[in-house]
């Protein structure tokens, strides 16, 4: 499965950076927020090898989703996937925008690899296991290495969201202390986290399942986890939540020290 998401996510990542370098129109959703031909096609491969590969398996995809198509049931396992996390950095031309795709099973994101095409970084986890994947000019895979969260930093390396920062983030990182501040878009913050490059992620702002399932995957796969702000792991496969959509998310502190309390 791995391997099909890892194929899967260098096709969608040429093909975004393919109208990242052409050009295109953006639209805006219905919750305003920014579509591109990127977005959608991108998510066209990724759903057409998925449902190829695995038929038995329910795939849960922001742009179908955003179109209203959700599978009724989600039992036992199921894709979430972002075809591209960032379309604002991607509009932007900034160059940290993802294609993210993870499987989720019983609430637990277990597989999951996030691809930055602009930069080539690519992180792959699955239990017990993850990696960073070396891409060339290609779109292939020339090398692997392992990759673990690391013990907590002094001062404690913090990332937070370009694009969506909120005052209780500032004043969360505020009361951690002394703290250097990483800025960087969409899913790689978990992945900077899984690699021993920050220490710990916190999100006060909405975010949906798709944004963050596969870079929590990777961050779990290197010893990591990600609580509420009640301590309790984060879970998937959300729905009827009453008052908020279905896929939200709590806020959520992404933490590469697997036993640390978010308080």
């Amino acid at each position: 499965m791995l391997e099909i998401f890892e194929g899967l996510a260098l096709a969608a990542g040429r093909e975004v950076m393919r109208v990242f370098h052409a050009g295109c129109a953006v639209d805006q959703k219905s919750d305003s927020s920014p579509v591109t031909e990127a977005d959608r096609e991108s998510e066209k491969i990724i759903l057409a090898g998925l449902r190829a590969a695995f038929p038995d398996i329910l795939c849960v995809a922001e742009e179908e989703a955003s179109a209203g198509i959700v599978p009724p049931d989600l039992d036992g396992a199921f894709f979430l996937i972002d075809p591209l996390d960032g379309t604002k950095e991607f509009v932007n031309r900034r160059t940290d925008f993802t294609v993210n795709i993870a499987l989720v099973r019983h609430g637990v994101p277990e597989v999951g690899v996030v691809f930055a095409p602009c930069t080539g970084r690519f992180f792959s986890g699955l239990p017990g296991k993850a990696e960073f994947l070396e891409i060339d000019g290609d779109f292939r895979i020339v090398s692997r290495r392992p990759i673990s969260v690391r013990a907590a930093a002094t001062p404690l390396a913090v990332v937070a969201s370009r694009s969506h920062n909120t005052p209780e983030t500032e004043a969360y990182i505020r009361d951690l202390g002394v703290a250097e501040i990483v800025s960087v878009g969409s899913s790689l913050k978990f992945c900077l986290v899984a690699n021993g490059e920050a220490d710990i992620y916190p999100r006060f702002g909405r975010t949906m399942e798709w944004d963050t399932a596969a870079g929590d995957a990777v961050l779990r796969a290197a010893g990591g986890i990600t609580r509420t702000l009640d301590g309790q792991p984060l879970m998937y496969g959300k729905r009827n939540q009453g008052g908020d959509a279905d896929f939200a998310n709590p806020h959520f502190i992404a933490s590469g020290r697997a036993g640390a309390s978010p308080a």
